[in-house]
C-alpha cells in the first residue's frame, strides 16, 4: 500500500562523506574576539616578548629602588673597572656602576617611545581613514604631504624639527615633549597609509553601503562601522611601531637630541662612551644590549599579534 499525504516525518538527507549534523554555536563577534585573544596569549614568542617588556617597564617605575648604588653621581674611584661580582656590568670612566644605570636608563625610554607611538597611531589612523573613506582630492592632497614627509630620512627629520623647537641661547634643549611629538610626527605617514589600505578594501562592502542607506553621516560610518574592522592593521603597526620608537629614541640621544648629562639614559650612555670602547668595553656593550634586548622583545610581540590578526 502506497502511504500518500503531508504528514510523514521528513528526514534529514545524509550525504556519505559528509560531516555529521551538529548544532554549533554561531561565530558572534564576541567569541572571535575571545578566540583571538586566547591564540594570542597562547603565543610562545608573545610570552617571551612580554616578561623581557615588563622586566623593563618595572626598571622604568622602580629603577631608583632597585639599583644598588646611585646612577648619577660617583661612588667610586673614577676609573674604568672591569665587570665583578659586586659590578656585574663594570663601572665607567668617572666611577659609576653601569648596571645600576642600566636599571634607571629603561626610564626615559619607556616614557617617550609609548607615548610617542600612541600619537604616530592616533593622527595616522584618522588620515588613513579620511584618505580611504574619501578619496578623491582629499586623498590626494594627504597623500602628497604623507609622500613629502617619508622622503625624508627620519633622523635628518628629527634633527631639523627639534634643532628648530629647542634652539637657544644656552644651546639646545630637547624636552620629552618635544621627542613625542617628533617621533610621533614621523610615524604618521606609514601608520596613514596602512590605515588607508584597510580602509579601501572595506568601504565598498554591503554593511558600509547599508549604513549610508540609512544616512548615517560619513564621521559615524568611519568611526563605528570602518574602524572597528581595521583595528588588526593599527594594532600590528602600533606594536611595531612602538619597536622603532625605543630605537629612534635612543638614536637621537646618542646624536645630543635627548636626555642630557648625567642622565643614564641607554644611548647617552653609548654616546658619552664610545670613545673609550678599546679600554672599555663593557661601558657600552650593555647599555646596547639593553637596548636591543627591549626592541627584540617588542618585536617578538609584534610578530605574534601580527600572525594570529593578518589572516
Amino acid at each position: 500500500m502506497t502511504v500518500t499525504g503531508g504528514n510523514m516525518p521528513q528526514m534529514p538527507v545524509v550525504v556519505e562523506g559528509a560531516p555529521p549534523l551538529t548544532s554549533q554555536p554561531l561565530d558572534t563577534p564576541q567569541r572571535i574576539r575571545r578566540e583571538t585573544l586566547r591564540q594570542i596569549l597562547h603565543s610562545r614568542t608573545f610570552v617571551v616578548g612580554n616578561v623581557i617588556t615588563i622586566f623593563w617597564v618595572i626598571c622604568a617605575i622602580a629603577g631608583s629602588h632597585i639599583a644598588p648604588f646611585d646612577p648619577i653621581n660617583a661612588t667610586f674611584s673614577p676609573s674604568y673597572h672591569a665587570p665583578t661580582w659586586a659590578h656585574p656590568f663594570g663601572m665607567d670612566r668617572v666611577g659609576r656602576d653601569i648596571f645600576s644605570r642600566v636599571i634607571v636608563g629603561a626610564r626615559s625610554v619607556i616614557e617617550i617611545a609609548p607615548a610617542a607611538t600612541a600619537l604616530g597611531v592616533g593622527l595616522g589612523s584618522v588620515l588613513g581613514l579620511l584618505m580611504g573613506y574619501f578619496g578623491g582630492w582629499i586623498d590626494n592632497v594627504i597623500g602628497r604631504l604623507v609622500d613629502a614627509v617619508l622622503a625624508v630620512p627620519f633622523i635628518v627629520l628629527a634633527i631639523l624639527v627639534l634643532t628648530a623647537l629647542s634652539a637657544g641661547s644656552e644651546g639646545i634643549s630637547v624636552s620629552s615633549p618635544k621627542l613625542i611629538m617628533v617621533i610621533g610626527i614621523a610615524f604618521t605617514p606609514i601608520v596613514a597609509r596602512t590605515v588607508r589600505s584597510a580602509v579601501l578594501a572595506e568601504r565598498g562592502l554591503d554593511y558600509v553601503q547599508a549604513a549610508k542607506l540609512r544616512g548615517e553621516r560619513p564621521p559615524y560610518i568611519m568611526a563605528f562601522e570602518i574602524l572597528p574592522n581595521v583595528m588588526g592593521p593599527i594594532v600590528v603597526e602600533a606594536t611595531v611601531r612602538l619597536g622603532y620608537a625605543v630605537f629612534a629614541v635612543a638614536t637621537l640621544a646618542f646624536v645630543g637630541y635627548g636626555p642630557q648629562p648625567p642622565s643614564p639614559d641607554w644611548g647617552l650612555q653609548i654616546a658619552d662612551q664610545y670613545a673609550d670602547v678599546t679600554l672599555a668595553w663593557w661601558a657600552i656593550v650593555f647599555p646596547a644590549l639593553a637596548i636591543a634586548s627591549l626592541v627584540v622583545a617588542i618585536n617578538l610581540t609584534a610578530d605574534a599579534v601580527q600572525q594570529v590578526l593578518e589572516p
